[in-house]
């Protein structure tokens, strides 16, 4: 093994760590706004995930993928972002 197999293996453990810690936040978050906040995270860690996974392998297929993730996680965040705005404009 050479020095960049360690820092991959080092780089998704972070990732790994990084997303148990949000999905922590995620079913504890005392607000709706914090939950989304954690979605956004969640879809970047994910998205990142696979960025390090393609130059793990060295294959461009899965490009397609990290466009895909990245455009659904920021279309959820903004949906919901509004969904809960307009729930708060409704409470009062």
């Amino acid at each position: 093994m050479n020095v960049l197999d360690h820092v991959y293996t080092v780089t998704f453990v972070l990732l790994g760590m990084a997303v148990l810690l949000t999905l922590y936040r995620l079913v504890r978050g005392p607000s709706v706004m914090d939950r989304i906040l954690c979605l956004n995270a969640t879809s970047v860690l994910l998205i990142s995930f696979v960025a390090v996974e393609v130059a793990v392998r060295g294959d461009s297929a899965y490009i397609g993928l990290v466009i895909t993730f990245a455009l659904l996680g920021f279309v959820g965040s903004l949906t919901a972002a509004r969904f809960a705005e307009r729930r708060a404009h409704d409470r009062g």
